[in-house]
């Protein structure tokens, strides 16, 4: 079973890596966005409130929405720095903490959509919609408010990803750029894919209907995909063939290929 981050912890790297950095060019950057926080939780508020911020809505509203949904459900802070980790831990382009925290718009826009969530949860349809407009306009992802989202997520690079309604990915799954994760035309209902723990969907994939990837499948790049992908298969090809099946089931942390 996986555990609660330490979030304090975790805080204290962040900074401590911060003040690491003596470049004067992106010193502010670090003191605005990390030096000037107690705490994760404030910090994130920070930053996805100054992001998302347009002229219909301040920064200082939206980092005082996104600090009262944090402190009602801190989970999705807890949610947040375990993404930051399972980065860190996945991505041999990614040297620290802080670099996702204010560089990885997939990272980025994947807490942006934790909030829209949790809006839409709560019936504020309007402002969950006008959230996801946001993130669409600022980082070229575009999952709809409903979709859920597990934890330990990578969204690697992230432009052109799209993610249905419907959809439900669990914890551990790494996505590529271009992915789309879509129906095929069913009006209502269930339409869009179901990602098991672990899978991996490669770069330009396109996987369509109330399908299911495996657990620690792997889609191919530029793959089509109809058919369910069994647990720890390898698919390819339009329309996606099965390579092959590992007899042991692969790592829930996939490491990426390097960036």
């Amino acid at each position: 079973m996986t555990r609660t981050p330490d979030l304090a912890q975790l805080w204290r790297d962040m900074q401590s890596q911060a003040c690491s950095c003596h470049d004067p060019l992106i010193q502010d950057v670090f003191a605005t966005n990390i030096g000037d926080h107690a705490d994760f939780s404030s910090a994130l508020a920070s930053l996805l409130g100054t992001k998302l911020a347009d002229r219909s809505i301040s920064a200082t509203a939206l980092t005082r929405l996104v600090a009262s949904i944090l402190q009602e459900v801190p989970e999705i802070a807890e949610a947040a720095a375990e993404d930051i980790l399972a980065i860190r831990d996945r991505d041999p382009a990614c040297p620290d903490l802080v670099t996702p925290f204010l560089f990885f718009k997939g990272w980025q826009a994947l807490q942006a959509h934790r909030i829209a969530h949790y809006l839409w949860q709560q019936n504020r349809r309007h402002l969950a919609y006008h959230v996801q407009s946001r993130i669409n306009e600022l980082f070229s992802i575009d999952i709809h408010p409903a979709a859920q989202l597990g934890r330990r997520l990578s969204i690697d690079h992230g432009t052109g990803i799209v993610i249905g309604e419907t959809c439900i990915i669990e914890d551990d799954v790494s996505l590529f750029q271009g992915v789309t994760l879509g129906g095929t035309g069913k009006l209502s209902g269930n339409r869009h894919p179901i990602v098991r723990r672990g899978a991996m969907i490669g770069s330009g994939a396109k996987v369509l209907g109330r399908l299911i990837i495996g657990e620690n499948a792997r889609v191919g790049a530029a793959s089509v995909v109809l058919e369910d992908i069994p647990a720890n298969a390898t698919a390819v090809g339009n329309p996606a063939r099965i390579l092959g099946t590992l007899k042991t089931a692969a790592s829930a942390n996939p490491v990426h290929p390097a960036s």
